[in-house]
């Protein structure tokens, strides 16, 4: 008879010895793998949003160029006081290569962003990739980054929405931590989230 029967047919039972020291344990490579698993996540959320913005950069660059090159074209010189095509074409060029400057300034921001490690009960600040889940089980995912609020990803089918700090929801969310809720929506349309993910 072994010693844990012996040790029951007496009222107690010996434990199995544990294992040598070094040892992995069961668990530990599952419980490893998600925070990697979502690190990688993040890191490919803020590439894409890069990507999206060096896009669009080249895409308003060449239209303030085309529209600048309309503007002072001599096709376009005004006959007169009414001929107002180059002043459109100028109005859109100007507008064009504000834009163009404001996508620049983001795109710097992003490439110079250092991606933040939040623990389970951290506060949320920069950087932070947030899950929220309504009591219907809907959930919605947001990252708060510098600059580009509104603008919107699809990352593996899930749609992740960009905020800033200083929208009303990223403003609602810093400081706040997984358990707290906040409101998304304004009159009757105001729903509650829980903040269920930060990482």
């Amino acid at each position: 008879m072994n010693r844990a029967a012996t040790g029951q047919r007496h009222g107690y039972f010996i434990a199995a010895p544990l294992p040598r020291r070094g040892a992995p344990l069961a668990h530990t490579t599952t419980n490893r793998k998600v925070p990697l698993i979502i690190a990688s996540k993040k890191n490919r959320i803020h590439q894409l949003i890069i990507e999206r913005l060096s896009a669009d950069l080249t895409v308003f660059s060449v239209a303030a160029k085309t529209a600048h090159e309309a503007s002072i074209h001599e096709e376009n010189v005004p006959d007169n006081k009414y001929d107002t095509l180059s002043l459109e074409a100028s109005y859109v060029a100007q507008g064009q290569a504000n834009r163009a400057q404001e996508i620049k300034r983001a795109l710097h921001a992003y490439r110079t962003l250092a991606l933040q490690h939040f623990e389970a009960d951290a506060p949320i600040r920069l950087t932070a990739l947030v899950t929220l889940e309504a009591e219907d089980g809907e959930t919605r995912t947001v990252f708060i980054g510098p600059e580009e609020g509104g603008l919107k990803l699809t990352l593996e089918g899930e749609e992740i929405l960009v905020i800033t700090p200083g929208s009303p929801l990223g403003n609602d969310l810093i400081g706040k931590c997984v358990g707290d809720l906040v409101s998304i929506g304004i009159h009757r349309l105001k729903r509650d989230f829980e903040i269920v993910r930060v990482c």
